[in-house]
C-alpha cells in the first residue's frame, strides 16, 4: 500500500492523505431508519482498492448539494489538484471523521456539506436550509453518498461567486477545487460534458422524474 501510494503522490503531488470516514456497512433497523457503521481511515487506503477484491476494501462516506438554478442542478469538474481530476460531479466531498466523542449523524452530515459547498463554489447557506433529499451506494468500492437539496439559487450569482472564490483560491496558491462549472439539467447532458461520478446520472434522472 505504501508503494502505491507513494506512486500516487508521484503521480500528482498536490494529493492529500486526509482523514476519511469508511462506510463498513448500512443496517436498516426500521423504516425510515438507516444506520452506517464506519471506522476511520485515510486517502493512502484507497490504494488497497489495486491490492484486494472490491468487496474486501471498503467504502468512503460523502455529501453532495444539490443547488437548483433556473439552467439547471449545479455540477463542477475536479480540478488536477483534486482526487478525482477531470471528473464532473455535484458541489461536495469525503466526510472526515467527527471530533472524538462526537456523533456522526445527519446533523454533523449536514455541516460537512455546507462546508463543502462553500469551498468549492462560494455559495453560502445556512445549515437548516439543507435537506437530506436521497442517498447512494456505489460500486465496486460500496462509496455511501448523502446527498442534501438546497433552494433554488441564481445561475449567474453562482457562477460569479465560484469566479471570485477562484480568483482568491489561486492568489493563496491552493487552486479552485472546481476548475470549471455547468448547468445540467438531464442525466443525458451530464454524459455529455465527460467524466462523470458514478452516482450522477441516477441521480438526475430521479431528480428530474420526481
Amino acid at each position: 500500500m505504501e508503494r502505491l501510494w507513494k506512486e500516487t503522490t508521484t503521480r500528482n503531488p498536490a494529493t492529500f492523505d486526509g482523514p476519511l470516514v469508511a462506510c463498513l456497512g448500512v443496517d436498516r433497523p426500521g423504516p425510515g431508519e438507516l444506520v452506517v457503521r464506519w471506522a476511520p481511515m485515510r486517502y493512502r487506503h484507497r490504494a488497497l482498492r489495486r491490492l484486494r477484491p472490491p468487496g474486501q476494501v471498503p467504502g468512503s462516506v460523502f455529501v453532495t448539494v444539490l443547488v437548483p438554478t433556473e439552467d439547471g442542478l449545479v455540477v463542477g469538474r475536479g480540478s488536477p489538484a483534486t482526487a478525482a481530476p477531470g471528473r464532473w460531479s455535484l458541489p461536495g466531498g469525503a466526510v472526515e471523521p467527527p471530533p472524538s466523542g462526537m456523533p456522526l449523524d445527519t446533523a454533523e452530515l449536514r455541516r460537512h456539506a455546507v462546508r463543502e459547498l462553500v469551498e468549492e463554489t462560494g455559495v453560502r447557506v445556512d445549515e437548516e436550509e439543507l435537506r437530506l433529499w436521497a442517498f447512494t451506494r456505489s460500486g465496486p468500492f460500496g462509496g455511501l453518498g448523502f446527498h442534501f437539496l438546497c433552494p433554488p439559487a441564481s445561475g449567474v450569482l453562482v457562477r460569479r461567486l465560484h469566479a471570485d472564490l477562484s480568483v482568491a483560491q489561486v492568489e493563496h496558491g491552493t487552486g479552485p477545487e472546481l476548475d470549471e462549472l455547468a448547468f445540467v439539467s438531464s442525466s443525458a447532458r451530464a454524459r455529455s460534458l465527460g467524466p462523470a461520478a458514478d452516482y450522477l446520472p441516477s441521480l438526475l434522472d430521479r431528480y428530474y422524474t420526481a
